[in-house]
């Protein structure tokens, strides 16, 4: 078993008997979304899911979980998900994989947020391996690319690898991937991008995580939010 597998195991067996749960998105989300789908089978588990993404919806579509539309929900017992970068107060990074929108309301929508990574993930400041997605209106993204130089961004919409195409998110939005070398700490940097006009969305997930799962040499450690989400 690997460690995506191990964290996922231990994050599924937390899901109890009604519960509504929102499903990330990636690879250590599919591996929990497998191990949901077997409680169910075996178990006897009475679950109902929503998903962050259309990739994540089809595989528990095809695994048999019962789904529920984001747009008939108001808030879920639990939301689990990876992350692209973790600090140590739990602030994350995500977006890599352009589902921002449904991933942050899920994530302000749950009443816990178990957040699965391994050791990799941990990191001392938000942006430090990877720049920031920001989900902008297509219309104004050149507007709004200026505003965001003027806060001290550097960076440019993000391509499809391969192709002479721009990545486009499941909410119809352009993506920049900004990096920024202005020392502004994670929670001001959040308000800033939060206060910038034409942004629809932002990879900063800020006092949102309830408990932090982390897979190390075949163990899993616990860390507990102490401002986030209990």
């Amino acid at each position: 078993m690997n460690d995506k597998q191990l964290v996922a195991l231990h994050a599924a067996a937390q899901v109890e008997d009604a519960m509504l749960v929102g499903l990330g998105t990636g690879s250590t989300a599919n591996y929990f979304i497998d191990e949901l789908a077997r409680r169910q089978r075996d178990e006897g588990l009475n679950v109902t899911t929503v998903a962050s993404s259309t990739v994540s919806s089809i595989r528990a579509h095809q695994l048999g979980l019962p789904q529920v539309s984001m747009e008939h929900v108001s808030r879920i017992d639990l939301y689990v998900d990876g992350a692209d970068e973790v600090t140590p107060d739990l602030s994350l990074l995500k977006g890599r994989g352009s589902d921002l929108v449904r991933e942050k309301l899920l994530a302000r929508a749950c009443d816990r947020f178990l957040v699965l990574v391994d050791h990799s993930k941990l990191v001392a400041r938000i942006g430090e391996k990877y720049a920031i997605p920001i989900e902008v209106m297509p219309f104004a993204w050149q507007l709004t690319k200026h505003r965001l130089e003027a806060i001290g961004g550097r960076g440019n919409l993000r391509a499809i690898a391969g192709t002479d195409g721009l990545a486009v998110t499941s909410h119809g939005s352009l993506v920049l991937d900004m990096v920024f070398d202005t020392g502004l700490d994670t929670r001001t940097l959040d308000a800033a991008l939060n206060a910038t006009p034409g942004v629809v969305e932002h990879g900063i997930f800020c006092g949102l995580a309830s408990v932090l799962l982390i897979a190390i040499d075949g163990k899993v450690e616990v860390r507990q939010a102490s401002n986030g989400k209990t």
